[in-house]
């Protein structure tokens, strides 16, 4: 394991062969490194993360998964996955052999998150242990890990929310009086009278919007990617979808392209960022006086406002763009009102004159009983 040292620089370099994945043999070479420990320990752990053993550092793993992912994921969730293993993951486990994580290291992990002062709720820790889990079953298949720790030491978190949050007609009618910016107080219109996703909203465009039919096709969502915004096609096939609106709604969205300077109709109507959104959000509930709920409670809102209306669960899911009406009835089932007594009560009124008798003896027996 040669090292060589650069005199001029001072620093330290490595320059060795190794065989890639398909037999091919390559030249590395890596420069500036502070020490010859640090030129040595770079080789060594490069060739383990080549060699596909389980002996290689949980990072190298997770730099091999990430390549993996990179041709297989949206943009955008490839920026959270990274960010999740960047700051919830990696800190912990970096520079730990694979094949020496067990169960015991997962589960101190999974109580410090627990016993994080950030409080993360039950939803977020399930999305970051199955980030861990999902990287460690990369191993159990493609590196020869014998089981995944993360399995063994069973579920975490939670896969929905104890509570929903949400506001109701009222309480978004004195949030939107609160709002004084033009741009935020549209956005946060068309995302609770339509229920369309934060990301549907920033990718929209004049175009999109039917005046005449009173419709607006979503067919696309932006997002940040490293700084800069991409827009792409939207989280699943069903998310194309056209929704239509009040025309009320439609007034507001004509009076306010109508005032944008140099504005093309294919241009997009919003260029703030979520962030922003959820800091006009956060401005605006404390001024009216109203709980504080994320941005993307409005799609919420707006599902419940549909139902207290009595909606059909189909006519909400084709409406939210979900992929199917499970994810629908398991995300608002509990927001239906229970119709058991209504369903027996309709079934005794059409059926009570060829039941009559039936009944009358029934009501007889019963008090005798008493």
């Amino acid at each position: 394991m040669p090292v060589y040292k650069n005199e001029k620089r001072g620093t330290w370099f490595v320059s060795f062969r190794y065989k890639d994945w398909d037999g091919t043999r390559r030249q590395k070479k890596k420069e500036g490194f502070k020490t010859r420990r640090e030129a040595l320990e770079f080789e060594r752990e490069f060739l383990k993360k080549k060699g596909g053993g389980t002996d290689m550092s949980f990072g190298s793993l997770v730099e091999l998964y990430m390549e993996d992912c990179s041709s297989r994921l949206r943009p955008t969730t490839l920026e959270n996955k990274r960010w999740l293993f960047d700051s919830k993951i990696l800190p912990t486990f970096r520079s730990v052999p694979v094949n020496e994580i067990t169960p015991t290291m997962i589960r101190r992990w999974q109580n410090g998150l627990l016993a994080d002062p950030a409080g993360y709720s039950p939803t977020y820790l399930k999305t970051v242990n199955n980030q861990m889990s999902a990287v460690m079953n990369y191993a159990v298949r493609f590196y020869g890990l014998p089981s995944n720790p993360v399995v063994v030491c069973g579920p975490f978190g939670k896969k929905t929310a104890d509570e929903m949050q949400f506001w109701t007609r009222d309480e978004f009618r004195r949030f939107i009086e609160c709002v004084k910016k033009p741009a935020a107080r549209l956005a946060f219109e068309l995302l609770f009278w339509t229920g369309m996703r934060s990301g549907e909203l920033l990718a929209l465009t004049l175009l999109d919007v039917d005046f005449e039919r009173s419709r607006i096709s979503i067919t696309k969502t932006a997002a940040q990617v490293k700084g800069e915004t991409v827009v792409q096609p939207p989280k699943t096939p069903r998310s194309n979808r056209v929704v239509s609106v009040p025309r009320f709604v439609l007034a507001l969205i004509r009076d306010y392209a109508d005032r944008l300077v140099d504005y093309e109709p294919g241009d997009r109507l919003f260029y703030f960022t979520k962030h922003v959104l959820s800091n006009e959000m956060a401005s605006g509930s404390k001024a009216a006086g109203v709980k504080r709920i994320r941005v993307h409670d409005l799609r919420h809102s707006h599902a419940s406002l549909l139902i207290e209306m009595g909606f059909s669960p189909l006519l909400v899911s084709e409406r939210l763009g979900h992929e199917n009406i499970q994810t629908t009835l398991q995300t608002y089932s509990h927001l239906y009102p229970d119709k058991q007594e209504e369903v027996s009560s309709r079934l005794e009124t059409d059926e009570a004159e060829n039941y009559a008798g039936v009944v009358s003896e029934f009501e007889k027996k019963i008090e005798d009983l008493q």
